[in-house]
């Protein structure tokens, strides 16, 4: 029942706000990398630091993927979805390496009816009452 939710092209989700503790040396060698022109601010090296990264790490988050079975993206669940998954007489089982946004208009009935569980690495976006809802279904 996964080809009946919607994947969404990355740009249309806004960023997530992180915060980071950094040791004062490693800041001021960051701003001066900063200051010397490298990058336009410290959002700009620290994105760039973890893309760097998540490149050199892409082969083993590839095989992450594969191994646990997961789906890497961004993914709308909307009413319609859920309820064609009623209809069909299935469960959602979604494992996401993303974001799964699950619509505002979905009520916590639909939701337990419906999903049988969340893995979600990244963000999961719903309504207070539905995660409350599916608290013992996500992971």
């Amino acid at each position: 029942m996964m080809e009946s939710i919607t994947r969404l092209p990355e740009r249309q989700a806004e960023p997530v706000k992180i915060t980071i503790n950094l040791g004062h040396v490693d800041l001021g060698r960051m701003d001066l990398l900063v200051r010397e022109g490298f990058y336009a601010n410290r959002t700009d090296f620290i994105r760039t630091a973890i893309r760097n990264q998540l490149t050199s790490e892409g082969r083993s988050v590839a095989q992450s993927i594969d191994r646990h079975q997961l789906e890497l993206g961004m993914f709308d669940i909307t009413r319609a979805d859920l309820e064609a998954i009623a209809t069909a007489g299935e469960k959602l089982h979604l494992k996401v390496v993303g974001l799964a946004r699950i619509a505002a208009d979905v009520s916590p009935a639909l939701a337990l009816s419906t999903i049988g569980s969340l893995n979600v690495l990244g963000s999961l976006q719903a309504s207070k009452p539905v995660k409350a809802a599916l608290k013992d279904r996500i992971t």
